[in-house]
């Protein structure tokens, strides 16, 4: 790809597409850049149905530069998700290991830019450096502390269908990654809603993010203009600087170990890794409760 250069001197891989520059560790630019064209939001893929950047979503009517509660339609309907500094109030949604959805206000809205519940669809606001980890390949790093609750990046890429996500990963090489994230929300009718979400030819600098099974953020689809969802990634806990950031690709917020984690590559390993005939990648993020392998979708495959 086309990778612009900031006021720094450093590679900005949004090539300015973002508010603050996707920057590449100095020492990991000498290496081929990846191959992928950026784009901060979602787009159209292969047998998606809604363009996700079409507004369908009904706006509210209130005046003031911020919605507060007792009048907007907004939050009447869809309740409160943040406070008034933009912070994800309902984390105790993370001890379930899955999360509820949140509307936030849109284009058809009448509120001020600055509204506080306008928070994901603002954009990247943090400093990112994506830089080449040990033995897991690109990661992202934060370059400023972040507070619990923050937004922090979206996960973007092309919006595919079911057929077109199954077809993808059917023909995909086992040396290759994976980038597929599969959401799928629980109506109360009982119906599920289901997005599928590849960023490995279109996406932002969350297509570079690492899983790990003791994640420092949380996945929450979010609705802005659309009804297709935003993979919005929040801070699950106050993050340093420097430190890497990364989510559970099963979409919870924590992924428990096995019964009995096998020490070797003993037969009870091997079964392990095969899941349904599909092998398993084994998972290095290092976390004292590793479940050892990276998280498998078998119904996308099946």
């Amino acid at each position: 790809m086309d990778v612009a250069v900031d006021g720094s001197g450093g590679v900005d891989l949004s090539r300015g597409l973002e508010q603050v520059p996707v920057l590449i560790e100095r020492s990991s630019a000498v290496r081929t850049s990846p191959e992928f064209q950026y784009s901060p939001d979602n787009v159209e893929g292969p047998g998606c149905t809604v363009d996700p950047s079409e507004v369908t979503l009904p706006g509210c009517c209130c005046r003031s530069r911020s919605c507060c509660s007792e009048v907007c339609s907004c939050l009447q309907t869809h309740g409160q998700a943040y406070d008034s500094a933009g912070t994800l109030l309902d984390l105790s949604r993370t001890d379930s290991g899955y999360c509820s959805p949140v509307f936030e206000c849109n284009a058809l809205c009448t509120c001020g830019d600055t509204c506080s519940n306008r928070v994901a669809q603002r954009g990247l606001r943090l400093g990112l450096e994506v830089f080449s980890t040990r033995n897991r390949g690109w990661g992202v790093r934060t370059l400023e502390s972040i507070p619990h609750g923050t937004f922090v990046c979206e996960y973007a890429g092309e919006v595919i269908s079911f057929a077109e996500a199954r077809r993808r990963q059917l023909t995909q090489r086992p040396e290759e990654n994976n980038y597929i994230i599969a959401v799928r929300e629980h109506a109360g009718t009982g119906s599920v809603v289901e997005t599928f979400v590849d960023p490995a030819a279109v996406g932002n600098v969350g297509r570079f993010l690492n899983h790990c099974c003791q994640p420092n953020l949380l996945m929450v689809p979010i609705r802005v203009h659309s009804v297709v969802p935003r993979l919005a990634l929040f801070a699950g806990r106050d993050i340093g600087a420097q430190e890497e950031l990364t989510f559970d690709y099963s979409g919870g917020y924590s992924n428990q170990p096995p019964v009995d984690p096998p020490s070797t590559q003993s037969d009870t390993a091997v079964r392990a890794s095969r899941t349904d005939g599909h092998q398993r990648k084994s998972c290095h993020c290092g976390a004292n409760k590793c479940a050892q392998f990276l998280p498998l979708d078998l119904s996308v495959l099946n």
